[in-house]
């Protein structure tokens, strides 16, 4: 089985600014719901709890493709990605016991 989440930080959490602009989306109380395109993945923010994380493979002929996807609720979104941020030695943002 694919770990979605696992895939998701090793491929959007690279950088101290892919994380901010991510971690900013996730948080904003200002986005209420919508998407954030990053490198590969895409999060949909249902509402200011609940996004999906997912895959979106974009073919010649436009036929797109969602090979696998997650639903999470925002505060373990959050936990996971400062615990990833964290361990790449980059400066986490926002209230560290969320």
């Amino acid at each position: 089985m694919i770990d979605v989440m696992e895939r998701f930080l090793e491929d959007e959490i690279s950088s101290q600014e892919l994380y901010e602009e991510i971690y900013s989306f996730i948080d904003s109380f200002h986005i209420r719901n919508g998407e954030f395109e990053a490198n590969y993945y895409i999060i949909k923010k249902m509402d200011q709890y609940n996004f999906f994380i997912y895959a979106e493979n974009i073919f010649p002929d436009n036929h797109r493709e969602i090979p696998y996807s997650l639903s999470i609720y925002k505060n373990d979104l959050i936990k996971s990605i400062n615990r990833y941020a964290q361990l790449n030695g980059f400066t986490l943002m926002g209230n560290l016991d969320s």
